[in-house]
C-alpha cells in the first residue's frame, strides 16, 4: 500500500525576518525546496549554485510560486575556496548578515568500487564533503561574531545503510555526519548549533537521470510508505532544525526516512 502525499505545508512564520543562505539551490530537489519553504517561512534569502542559468530561473520560481520579492543569487562552485568566500562576502553585504546556512551541495552517481576511477571518488568527496568544510569555515567567524546562527548540513541514510554502487557517496554522506557532530561542538560556546538530516529516497528529475530504473523502484520497496518523500518534505525538516523550535539540538543527525529496519 502506498501512503498519499499530504497536504502541502501552511506557512507557520519559523523564519520570520531570518537571513538564510542555501547552496545548491538550483533544479527543482532539496535545494530549491527548502528555499522556497524558507521564504513561505518568512525568511530573507539568498541563493547560490554553480549553473547561473537554473539558478536564475530558481529566483523567479521561487518569487512567481510565492509571490514574493525575487531572492538574491550568487554564482558559486562551492569546490572552489574563493567562490566560497565570495559568496560568504556577498551574503553578508545583501542579507546584513546570516543566520541560518543550509549545506545543500552533494553529487552521487552508481559505479563498483572496482570499476571506480580516482577522480570519480574523488570529485564526489570534493563536492559533497570537502566543500561543506569550506563552507563551514568560511561562515562560522560570521556567526561567532554575531554569537548566534544554525547551520543545516544535507547527508543521507547512507552514512548508515549500505548500497551496492555507492561507497563513494556513502563515504562522503558519513563524513558529513562526522564533521557536523565535531563542528557541532566547536561552534556551541560561541551561540551557533549544527545539525544534519539524512534523507533516504527523496525523488527529483536529476536523482532520476544518474540513478536506474531498477535501483530507483527497488529503494521505492524498501520505504514503509511505499513513495518517495517529496523534496519539501525533506525542506520541512531542515527548516526545524533552521528554527527556534529545535533549539536545544546540536550535532544530531535526523532521519528524513519510512524505511524499514
Amino acid at each position: 500500500m502506498t501512503v498519499p502525499v499530504p497536504a502541502y505545508p501552511t506557512p507557520l512564520g519559523l523564519l520570520k525576518d531570518r537571513s538564510v543562505v542555501v547552496t545548491a539551490a538550483a533544479g527543482t530537489g532539496i535545494g530549491f525546496a527548502v528555499a522556497k519553504r524558507a521564504v513561505e517561512e518568512g525568511a530573507r534569502l539568498l541563493i547560490s549554485d554553480f549553473h547561473e542559468r537554473r539558478l536564475g530561473e530558481a529566483a523567479d520560481r521561487i518569487a512567481a510560486e510565492v509571490g514574493c520579492a525575487r531572492p538574491e543569487t550568487f554564482v558559486c562552485d562551492v569546490t572552489v575556496e574563493d567562490q566560497v568566500q565570495a559568496l560568504r562576502d556577498a551574503a553578508v553585504a545583501h542579507l546584513g548578515g546570516v543566520d541560518v546556512l543550509i549545506n545543500n551541495a552533494g553529487l552521487g552517481g552508481e559505479v563498483d568500487v572496482v570499476d571506480m576511477t580516482d577522480d570519480q571518488w574523488s570529485r564526489v568527496l570534493d563536492v559533497t564533503l570537502t566543500s561543506l568544510f569550506r563552507m563551514t569555515r568560511a561562515f562560522l567567524p560570521v556567526m561567532y561574531a554575531a554569537k548566534r546562527g544554525v547551520m543545516v548540513n544535507n547527508a543521507s541514510v547512507l552514512g548508515w545503510r549500505a548500497q551496492k554502487g555507492q561507497a563513494h557517496y556513502a563515504a562522503a554522506k558519513a563524513g558529513v555526519m562526522a564533521f557536523t557532530r565535531c563542528t557541532a561542538m566547536e561552534a556551541a560556546d560561541n551561540g551557533v548549533r549544527i545539525n544534519a538530516v539524512a534523507p533516504s529516497l527523496a525523488m527529483h528529475p536529476f536523482l532520476a537521470k544518474v540513478t536506474t530504473e531498477e535501483t530507483l523502484a527497488e529503494l521505492v520497496k524498501r520505504e514503509a510508505y511505499g513513495r518517495p518523500a517529496e523534496v519539501w518534505e525533506v525542506a520541512n525538516v531542515m527548516l526545524f532544525l533552521a528554527s527556534d523550535l529545535s533549539s536545544y539540538m546540536t550535532g544530531e543527525i535526523v532521519p528524513v526516512s519510512s524505511q524499514q529496519a
